[in-house]
């Protein structure tokens, strides 16, 4: 490698990057980093203390704690579009890195990439009715198109990401690119053995597991719909419900589990969890289930591919090119389709079984380390064509 591309400099703007899967990402994808493989001398975050307390420190990696980052929304947009690009510049920076997918600075390279695919899909962003979350979801759908189109570089987590977002903004003048998250090696647990359903009882149900917030489109009363129908079957089944909540979502979870089991006998919502309790919650399960209809990259769906587990999952989205043929699927708004797809699954250990081990093989093949390396090549293909590029121009 020669000397100039030995000395690349990354920027990486974590100024919106708080807390769930941004920080999560950022986190694991510097903890696999090896960025000198990719000519990169040093990288540089510029974020609020809470995100830069989570990142591990590493010889090539300069962490600068921005106080206006730990305030407000505002401040944090004051701060990216006046401050951040003259940064950039001052740290000698070869290519920017915005993974919160807004950006409205002047530096260039940029590279942001497609986290949120909620404000691109109408149908999910309808279900919030005349809300703030609907305000929100419009004006992150605004902010973002903007960025897309302009930036130098595009990372989308899934080709169903990149052909729902191109769909909206039409074109995008960078180059473009799918790089799916990786999963953490302590979900990884091989296939239990899976026994007949009157194996089961009362007393010790067959457990289904959905983790995920609750949300207007996770659809986690139809799951409970589907559970109760089951149990009415005769089916010995419960359900954990494990996540945070969305106000609205979680007093329409209320009402249906009011209605459907009034007195908990077979369904519980644990609430959210520490990340760290999230692999035992797998590991004590009997079956995933995963009934979102609008996902980037479904990482809770992975968590549950390399935790063992047989899968009944939503038929929307990027979930099939994820799980393949290694679950069966259900539309996530019909409670009776939902039922199906789990009682299939219980009426054959074999079935079971199989599907287990194909989800688990199918989980392999998403690594932070592969993630990091594709990234921080992508990163680096860019700045260097970008120097070229300004080296002729010159």
């Amino acid at each position: 490698m020669d000397g100039a591309i030995s000395r690349l400099i990354l920027g990486i703007d974590a100024s919106n990057l708080r807390l769930g899967g941004g920080v999560t990402h950022l986190v694991e994808l510097l903890r696999a980093a090896d960025p000198q493989a990719h000519g990169f001398s040093q990288v540089v975050v510029w974020s609020g203390k809470a995100t830069l307390d989570c990142i591990e420190d590493r010889s090539w990696l300069v962490k600068v704690h921005q106080t206006q980052l730990d305030k407000r929304l505002l401040h944090r947009v004051y701060w990216q579009r006046v401050k951040l690009s003259d940064l950039a510049r001052a740290a000698d920076c070869s290519v920017l890195f915005v993974p919160g997918g807004s950006y409205a600075g002047n530096f260039n390279p940029v590279i942001t990439m497609s986290r949120n695919l909620l404000p691109f899909e109408w149908v999910e962003l309808r279900r919030y009715g005349l809300s703030l979350m609907m305000l929100k979801l419009m004006a992150l759908r605004r902010t973002q198109s903007q960025t897309f189109r302009l930036a130098d570089g595009l990372i989308f987590l899934t080709q169903y990401a990149q052909d729902t977002v191109m769909r909206v903004i039409g074109t995008a003048k960078g180059k473009t690119t799918i790089i799916p998250h990786g999963i953490y090696a302590h979900f990884n647990t091989l296939p239990k053995n899976q026994w007949p359903v009157n194996k089961y009882s009362a007393e010790r149900p067959y457990q289904i597991l959905y983790v995920s917030i609750v949300d207007t489109y996770k659809h986690q009363w139809q799951v409970a719909e589907a559970v109760a129908q089951l149990r009415n079957e005769g089916f010995p089944v419960a359900l954990e419900l494990v996540g945070p909540a969305y106000s609205r979502a979680l007093q329409r979870l209320k009402r249906t589990l009011e209605r459907v089991d009034p007195l908990g006998d077979f369904i519980r919502y644990a609430g959210a969890v520490s990340y760290a309790d999230l692999p035992a919650r797998y590991a004590r399960a009997d079956l995933f289930l995963f009934a979102s209809s609008c996902e980037n990259m479904p990482n809770i769906l992975l968590e549950g591919m390399a935790s063992g587990l047989p899968i009944a999952c939503s038929n929307c989205g990027p979930m099939p090119e994820i799980l393949g043929d290694a679950g069966i699927y259900f539309d996530p708004e019909r409670p009776e389709d939902v039922a199906r797809a789990i009682r299939e699954l219980i009426e054959s250990p074999f079935l079971r079984a199989r599907k287990a081990a194909a989800a688990f093989e199918r989980a392999k093949a998403y690594s932070w380390i592969r993630c990091a390396d594709d990234t921080f090549g992508f990163l680096a293909g860019l700045a260097v064509a970008h120097s070229h590029v300004a080296s002729l121009a010159s």
